[in-house]
């Protein structure tokens, strides 16, 4: 690993790795690292903002008299909603599904676990190595959770990845309600929002539909998607 930025302050390539999603590249640019997957940006750790609110807002609109309950979050990344799920004692059991093996290794081993070392420490984390769409349908049946956090993608807009649009169709929102308890929030996050999205939710028999946008510095909002299960 090298201690500077390349020539000109270009990103300098810490790790490439190629699997069986195409290749996956860990940059650092100054004192921030870049996650890039099959060639496109997917996240850095220069905010996180986004990625907090995805559990956050989980969080707040589940009952406030829900004990210890339980969430999956769907995609480590760079660890932004881990930690933040790890440092509020509400919740009970933490469930993170990453399909990449080497992004795991740069959590437990490598430059990442700045961000996530204590959460992966904390006796409620449990670290999943497997494929976020098809753990949903393939899970044991009574294994449900009282929130699901995704963020696996640049949200159903754009995804980057063959298979993940899954996700987003009838059949992948369904899958997630099943993995729902009675009641249960799932959170979406976006690279920018999407009504038809929010549409898809409702068609899917989600309740409580709503969007909660972060401005960022250029473009459109990053965005959360939050929806709640039947009861």
């Amino acid at each position: 690993m090298q201690g500077d930025d390349g020539p000109d302050g270009e990103p300098v390539v810490v790790e490439r790795r190629s699997g069986p999603y195409g290749e996956v590249v860990l940059r650092r640019r100054g004192g921030r690292y870049e996650i890039i997957a099959n060639g496109c940006f997917l996240m850095d750790t220069s905010d996180g903002r986004s990625e907090r609110l995805l559990v956050d807002a989980a969080l707040a609109a589940l009952p406030a008299d829900r004990p210890r309950p339980s969430v999956l979050i769907g995609g480590l990344g760079v660890g932004f909603s881990l930690a933040r799920a790890a440092a509020e004692p509400r919740w009970g059991r933490i469930a993170v599904v990453e399909r990449e093996e080497v992004v795991i290794g740069w959590h437990h081993s490598g430059p990442l676990a700045a961000v996530s070392g204590p959460a992966l420490a904390d006796p409620r984390t449990e670290i999943v190595h497997a494929d976020l769409v098809r753990h949903l349908r393939t899970a044991p049946r009574g294994e449900t959770f009282d929130a699901l956090c995704l963020d696996i993608d640049n949200g159903p807009d754009w995804t980057v990845t063959e298979g993940n649009d899954s996700l987003y169709t009838p059949d992948g929102l369904a899958a997630c309600r099943a993995r729902l308890t009675p009641g249960g929030v799932l959170a979406v996050w976006s690279a920018r929002p999407s009504a038809a999205f929010e549409q898809a939710l409702r068609n899917a028999g989600f309740l409580r539909v709503r969007t909660e946008e972060i401005p960022v510095a250029r473009g459109v909002p990053d965005a959360v998607h939050l929806a709640v299960g039947p009861a």
